[in-house]
């Protein structure tokens, strides 16, 4: 887990499913060492996407990096098929975060897609 949310307070946490097209993207940009990114939330400049080696983190950054909302503990030991989607930690930081989820996804999806082109 990344230190910009190690100490932060969680207000919900829920098990997700990471889809297996999305992680496996996020994982060759691992291998292909593009990590970090950040991406801007179009239309809301505060709002930031951070992709990271171990977690993908949205934050306020007009609130020094106030995380919102945050996919953590990808559950990806003994993985063996490409296809499957993977288990992962889903935190809210924000009571409006989960209006977030769906284009956040969207977003590292499409930013991945870019990079590895």
């Amino acid at each position: 887990m990344g230190t910009r949310i190690g100490d932060m307070p969680v207000y919900a946490t829920r098990r997700e499913e990471v889809d297996a097209t999305l992680y496996n993207l996020w994982r060759r940009a691992r291998l292909h060492r593009l990590l970090p990114l950040r991406v801007a939330y179009p239309g809301r400049s505060q709002i930031v996407l951070i992709v990271e080696e171990d977690d993908w983190v949205v934050v306020d950054q007009n609130q020094y990096d106030l995380p919102l909302l945050a996919w953590t503990d990808f559950e990806d030991a003994g993985r063996s098929s490409l296809h499957t989607p993977v288990g992962c930690t889903l935190n809210y930081y924000h009571y409006m975060a989960s209006s977030l989820r769906e284009r956040m996804l969207a977003m590292i999806r499409d930013e991945l897609e870019a990079r590895l082109g």
